[in-house]
């Protein structure tokens, strides 16, 4: 997994440059910004960036970005017009100048030679067809959470990015910070050998019936539809606000896997992480039918191919007694090992400096696969795509890892994907 990847463009060129300066007799004239200063590395050491999609959680991570003196930021990208002036404002603002450049389709930023990695925080609908373009565009992607909206489109992304040697960052900032609590006694030994997990993921996304109203002339609807079913402009289907019971773009199946998948990249990436799941998917999903306290109750499990079994929703007084080998974490997770000495493993950690915005930075730089690399986060987000196809077709499933696909099922089969129109196609 850790293993370098090609050289970045900008090294090259710096290297070229330094090269090229021994054979150049004629005085020039570098400024004192391009060669850097105490708080500013060198123009050939700044990574170049731009944003797409710079709503709630893109304007979070621009912001994250431009504090770095690491990286000169360039462009932004937004179908919005409130958006993407914001994004600019704030560029210009912070390096004192009117150059950052502002587009509202993604494919003309990712079109600039001179851009080397793109932050990404679009609706779900648009990740995967972005990640692949920006790969073959030669960028480096930190990618915001969820990073697919189906189970297809993860292994398409993965064999982009090798193939065009991109670093490649899921956007979980929680899932190493906010989940410290349960990772490190698991990690420790502490627990022994996981046996078992406990999790209470959200609801899956709904459809939407909001009615029509005119479409404002300050965004371009089509371009946010994109992949997505036409459907008339509303506020409500498109708004970028974080609630998952309607009236965002969140709550919508066409456009998102609801509180599942939303806040399930944060979960299920906590209790994958703690419990050392993190190069393995599912081999099955099991649903279950039970009673609890007389009332008729259904949840699934999710069993991982060293025996792990992920319990989603199971009803708490179908649950073990907790043991001393038993750990909690206050967002419903529950991590259960079999109380026998386990060799202690090193938490793995961010790289470089500045939490996962910094790790993303300095594997741009070295090469090296991020913390959240995308296979990692591929993995995690099977989880919660498995448990919600299980929950909609109510009965068990096999997943075939090697073939991407559900054993002896077609009709499972039919729903890794779903139809794009055109000619937004994978």
């Amino acid at each position: 997994m850790r293993d370098k990847l090609p050289p970045t463009r900008r090294r090259f060129l710096a290297a070229s440059l330094q090269a090229s300066a021994a054979v150049v007799a004629a005085p020039y004239v570098i400024t004192s910004k391009a060669l850097g200063d105490a708080t500013t590395p060198p123009a050939s050491d700044r990574i170049v960036m731009g944003g797409i999609g710079m709503g709630n959680m893109g304007s979070g991570d621009q912001r994250a970005f431009l504090a770095r003196p690491d990286v000169q930021y360039v462009a932004v990208c937004d179908v919005r017009k409130k958006w993407r002036d914001d994004a600019k404002g704030r560029v210009d603002e912070k390096q004192g100048s009117r150059d950052c450049a502002a587009y509202v389709d993604f494919r003309e930023l990712l079109g600039r030679d001179d851009i080397d990695a793109v932050h990404i925080a679009t609706p779900d609908h648009w990740h995967s067809l972005m990640t692949i373009a920006a790969c073959r565009a030669g960028k480096d992607i930190y990618l915001q959470k969820p990073e697919t909206l189906t189970l297809r489109e993860g292994p398409l992304m993965i064999q982009a990015a090798r193939r065009y040697g991109r670093v490649v960052s899921g956007g979980s900032q929680r899932v190493l910070e906010d989940y410290r609590e349960i990772v490190d006694p698991c990690w420790a030994g502490e627990l022994g050998r996981i046996t078992s997990v406990d999790i209470d993921p959200g609801p899956s996304s709904m459809a939407c019936y909001l009615p029509a109203v005119a479409t404002p002339s300050d965004i371009d609807w089509e371009l946010w539809l994109g992949p997505a079913p036409w459907e008339p402009y509303n506020p409500g289907r498109c708004d970028g606000n974080f609630g998952t019971g309607g009236n965002s773009w969140r709550s919508y199946i066409d456009y998102s896997g609801g509180s599942l998948t939303d806040w399930g990249a944060h979960n299920f990436g906590g209790t994958i992480f703690a419990a050392g799941l993190l190069d393995l998917q599912p081999t099955k999903a099991v649903w279950h039918r039970a009673a609890a306290d007389g009332q008729a109750s259904a949840y699934a499990t999710l069993v991982y191919p060293n025996g792990v079994e992920v319990h989603c929703n199971r009803p708490k007084q179908l649950r073990p007694a907790d043991t001393a080998a038993t750990i909690s974490h206050e967002r419903g997770i529950t991590i259960r090992g079999d109380g026998n000495a386990a060799t202690p493993r090193a938490v793995p950690a961010y790289r470089g400096s500045g939490g996962i915005y910094g790790d993303f930075i300095e594997c741009v730089k070295t090469r090296q696969r991020p913390f959240r690399d995308l296979e990692v986060a591929i993995n995690t987000m099977t989880a919660p795509h498995m448990l919600g196809l299980v929950r909609r077709l109510e009965r068990s499933l096999e997943w075939d890892r090697a073939a991407q696909r559900f054993v002896n099922d077609e009709e499972a089969n039919r729903l890794l994907d779903r139809a794009r129109r055109e000619p937004w196609t994978l």
